[in-house]
């Protein structure tokens, strides 16, 4: 088989849509180009996208997501990827995304005998109880598990997650890691006019949230810890990066916070090195990709220990890796931490620890194992 591969990405979204799926894909593109292999993306249209396949891209039709505004799911293209596929056929596929568009493209890569691997980057199971539907959990996980297995790997980021799954009945569960860019994530972006518009002074407290305001981030213990903490600290301020559809609700938790909604590139840059301190309640991640960033702008990092906090976070080393579910504990470690003195150095120890994660290394082992699989197609 020629060094080259012929790859295509299927996924439900990608930027600009601001998420870790999204983020995740596109590194993962950009890095295999970089190696000189032939990538190409199917995904569900944006607002204003000219309809028209190339060589490098499919485009499918969108239906709105419920309850996100913004984000859309790819419909079913089964009849299109075959017919696409049959004449340029791929060495691999990766899907990323669980929806209709992945099912038929898991479908129609069976039925033409292509190798597929899929990304298990969701927990769908764990939402339902955030959106008062638990009941539904179980059957979830089996549509996952279902979905999952219909592939020849399924990549997963962390060790932990590996082994639940693979103890779950997921089959052939292997582990990609992540990677940080410790270039565009860096202390040098912190910014004094930035932390002026926050009403903050050099020795004043900053604490950030990165990510989506949506019921399953558990955003209402972020605000409790930060209260504890403000309580003491009355000149701190809370500050939110992202949008999504608890936005109102927040507000009305924490009217005196600072809101800067989505912001990309250099701008998301600057906000993570402008702060002193990063707190993530989040207890629905398969990884946390904002936890290697905060780590590498060096920020301090409060998060619960599961994820790319066990992965990469050493408990009062780079900041506080909290027992999974410990309420009490997490709001403890903001106070905590937010009491200590200057945090640069638990910062500088932050940044240490992610520095060795170079994308490009995750590149390469994606398409290493890609071609593991078409190898295994063509001698099977």
């Amino acid at each position: 088989m020629n060094a080259n591969l012929h790859i295509e990405l299927i996924t439900e979204t990608y930027p600009p849509d601001v998420n870790g799926v999204a983020l995740t894909v596109q590194a993962l593109e950009h890095g295999l180009r970089a190696l000189g292999h032939r990538v190409a993306l199917v995904r569900p249209e944006q607002a204003d996208e000219a309809r028209r396949d190339r060589a490098d891209l499919m485009l499918v039709d969108a239906a709105p997501i419920p309850r996100y505004p913004g984000l859309r799911f790819g419909l079913p293209a089964g009849r299109r990827l075959t017919a696409r596929w049959s004449v340029q056929r791929p060495d691999a596929i990766y899907v990323a995304t669980e929806g209709p568009l992945g099912w038929s493209a898991l479908r129609a890569a069976r039925r033409l005998g292509i190798p597929a691997a899929t990304g298990f980057h969701t927990r769908f199971d764990d939402y339902m109880g955030q959106y008062g539907a638990g009941f539904l959990s179980p059957w979830v996980f089996a549509w996952l598990r279902r979905f999952h297995n219909r592939g020849e790997a399924t990549l997963v980021p962390t060790r932990e997650l590996q082994d639940q799954l693979t103890q779950q009945g997921f089959r052939h569960v292997q582990r990609l890691a992540r990677a940080v860019d410790t270039r565009q994530f860096h202390p040098g972006w912190r910014d004094g006019a930035l932390r002026a518009q926050w009403g903050l002074g050099d020795e004043d407290l900053a604490v950030l949230y990165v990510g989506r305001l949506a019921a399953e981030k558990n955003l209402p213990l972020l605000v409790r810890a930060f209260r504890a903490l403000q309580a003491q600290r009355p000149q701190a301020r809370l500050v939110f990066v992202g949008d999504g559809p608890a936005r109102a609700e927040v507000e009305e938790l924490a009217p005196d916070a600072v809101f800067a909604g989505v912001r990309r590139g250099d701008e998301l840059s600057r906000h993570f090195a402008s702060a002193d301190l990063f707190v993530f309640p989040s207890r629905s991640e398969t990884f946390g990709n904002v936890v290697l960033e905060a780590m590498a702008s060096g920020l301090p990092t409060i998060a619960f220990d599961y994820g790319a906090t066990r992965e990469h976070l050493v408990d009062g080393r780079h900041g506080a890796a909290v027992d999974f579910g410990d309420d009490a504990g997490f709001i403890d470690a903001t106070v905590r931490l937010g009491l200590q003195g200057p945090l640069f150095r638990i910062g500088e120890a932050a940044r240490a620890a992610v520095l060795h994660l170079h994308p490009d290394d995750v590149a390469r082992a994606f398409a290493a194992l890609l071609a593991q699989l078409a190898q295994r197609r063509v001698a099977a």
